[in-house]
């Protein structure tokens, strides 16, 4: 997993200070970092519930300090210190810090029971969720089966609602968060695993406004007890937002001039005003230089009227595209006449000949579409201006058009390009994110 110097230097400082912990008492924070949680009390902390901040700001100071009063007989009631442990029933108020934070990097272990539901609250806004992912746990309608981490309070289809992996362990062990928040952007890790990739973090309260610049960091109660430790914290530079706000990670692999680094039968397409052209008439697969297993792929395309084309994913290099490749994620202009009756897994973001993408989500011909692809595993999921039109595992793939199976869908490698198919479709400012 390739992360920007800023970030593998912070993990190195946070593991360096984890080495050393054990030599004095309660938990000790890495290099850089504070505690939250002194392991002793509840020093440095309040409880509020789900509760809108404008509704806070627009109390009289009396009425604010009546309220804390309140809510903080509600944590006497429900929350305890128990062998340097932050202890939940599963009811009442949500721990809340005095603080307020904006940018920050946080660390914190959790470990629940099965039917619990929690998560952390950043900027007095939900939620970074914690669910039971099993079955049983009775919530797989509402995505539990995903898994933890996820911005489950984001729009339906939104970037980061879903995490990205399933990395939770079982009931019994701890789990361990390490969440990144800079301005309205949140990268999560769940036990070292990426499971939320700079994903824009919604603001609950007021969607039309992006969120408040500070706010406290809540622990929420839900339904089971839930336990957490070395609660740790970071905030950031302004300077080091900057850095993590230029896509951290990605690299551009195309250089707006010409077709270095790039392979097939590149004489088939043009670069013009920054864009690679498939030339008219012409097509063929062609490819960037460098073998990929799990990445994210970000770029923008324009399509001609009626324009075909589509992204080679795990391409090994000759073979039709959509059959000895992963897939082709196809590139076509829904909205043309002569494509009015295809099969519903022909059109844009689908993964051609398998699996159906939504539609509905294109520009107009003749505009700039953004669209993001994220392969992991046997995983692709596909966001094309903003709104993920395509989430699925093509394992589970049983059903082909036409009866012809696809037998590179269980590539684990192979390259990243572009499939023409004859029509003048520009693609620009691509960039890759490998992922492992």
């Amino acid at each position: 997993m390739k992360l920007n110097s800023v970030l593998i230097a912070s993990f190195a400082l946070y593991l360096t200070g984890l080495q050393g912990a054990t030599a004095a008492e309660g938990p000790q924070p890495p290099t850089g970092f504070k505690a939250l949680f002194n392991g002793k009390d509840l020093q440095g902390w309040h409880g509020m519930g789900h509760f809108d901040p404008r509704k806070l700001w627009a109390m009289s100071k009396e009425d604010r300090q009546a309220k804390r009063e309140k809510d903080l007989e509600d944590v006497r009631q429900h929350w305890s210190v128990d062998e340097g442990e932050l202890v939940n029933d599963g009811h009442g108020v949500y721990l809340t810090t005095d603080q307020d934070y904006g940018n920050i990097e946080f660390m914190i272990d959790y470990k629940t029971v099965a039917q619990a539901d929690s998560g952390i609250y950043l900027r007095g806004n939900p939620q970074v969720q914690i669910w039971d992912y099993t079955k049983e746990g009775g919530k797989w309608n509402i995505d539990a089966d995903k898994g933890s981490g996820g911005l489950w309070n984001n729009s339906p289809g939104a970037p980061g609602k879903n995490p990205m992996v399933l990395a939770d362990r079982p009931f019994g062990e701890w789990n361990s968060f390490r969440i990144i928040q800079a301005k309205d952007y949140t990268t999560v890790f769940l036990n070292d695993q990426l499971v939320v990739d700079h994903a824009k973090m919604e603001n609950f309260w007021d969607r039309s406004n992006p969120l408040w610049d500070k706010g406290p960091i809540q622990l929420q109660t839900h339904g089971g007890e839930i336990r957490w430790r070395n609660l740790f914290i970071r905030e950031i530079p302004d300077r080091e937002v900057k850095q993590m706000l230029a896509e951290p990670g990605f690299k551009p692999i195309f250089n707006g001039h010409n077709l270095d680094g790039w392979a097939g039968p590149v004489e088939n397409y043009e670069v013009k005003e920054g864009a690679i052209v498939c030339k008219p008439n012409n097509g063929g697969t062609i490819y960037y230089h460098q073998n990929l297993t799990d990445f994210v792929a970000r770029l923008e395309f324009k399509l001609p009227p009626g324009g075909n084309n589509g992204l080679a994913i795990r391409y090994p290099g000759q073979g039709d595209t959509a059959y000895s490749g992963m897939c082709e994620l196809q590139v076509l202009d829904n909205s043309a006449e002569k494509y009015a009756k295809l099969d519903a897994r022909q059109y844009h973001g689908s993964a051609y000949g398998m699996v159906a993408a939504k539609r509905g989500h294109q520009k107009a011909v003749g505009e700039w579409n953004e669209q993001e692809v994220t392969v992991q595993g046997s995983k692709i999921k596909v966001v094309l201006n903003g709104t993920t039109i395509l989430d699925t595992d093509l394992r589970e793939v049983r059903e082909y058009m036409g009866g012809s199976p696809h037998p590179g869908k269980e590539r684990y490698d192979g390259f990243f390009g572009f499939a023409g198919h004859g029509d003048p479709v520009s693609f620009r400012n691509i960039r890759i994110k490998a992922l492992r």
